[in-house]
C-alpha cells in the first residue's frame, strides 16, 4: 500500500500504528495465557499443536476461561497426546472422548473428527 492511500478512512501511517498496537496487545505472554491459543502452546510436537489447536477452535464459543477448561478436559481424555490418540485410539479410548461436553458440542460430535 502506498503511503498516500487510505483504508476505511485511516491513512497508511494510522493503519500501521493501529495494527502494531493490536500485535503488541495480543502477542504477549499475558494475553496468550488467558486465551484458548494457550492450548496448542502446551505442546512441543507440531502434530499435537495442530490437533489441539483445531479441537480448541472447534469449541471456541463462549467465555475464554470455559473454552480453555473444556479444551484441557478433552485433551486429558486423550492422555494429553492428541496426535497419538488420533492415530492409535482403540474403542475403549474413544469411549473416554464420548463423555466430553462443551455447551452444545459433545464427544459424539468430536468423534466425527477422528
Amino acid at each position: 500500500m502506498s503511503p498516500d492511500r487510505s483504508y476505511n478512512g485511516l491513512s497508511y501511517t494510522e493503519l500501521k500504528q493501529f495494527l502494531e498496537e493490536k500485535f503488541n496487545q495480543y502477542n504477549s505472554p499475558f494475553f496468550i495465557s488467558t486465551d484458548p491459543i494457550s492450548i496448542p502452546h502446551r505442546f512441543t510436537l507440531l502434530q499435537d499443536r495442530e490437533i489441539s489447536g483445531f479441537l480448541s477452535a472447534a469449541i471456541a464459543w463462549g467465555k475464554r476461561d470455559l473454552i480453555i477448561r473444556s479444551s484441557i478436559i478433552l485433551l486429558e481424555a486423550m492422555d494429553d497426546a492428541p496426535y497419538e490418540f488420533v492415530m492409535e485410539a482403540g474403542e475403549n479410548d474413544l469411549r473416554r472422548v464420548e463423555r466430553f461436553v462443551h455447551r452444545t458440542f459433545n464427544g459424539h460430535d468430536c468423534l466425527y473428527f477422528n
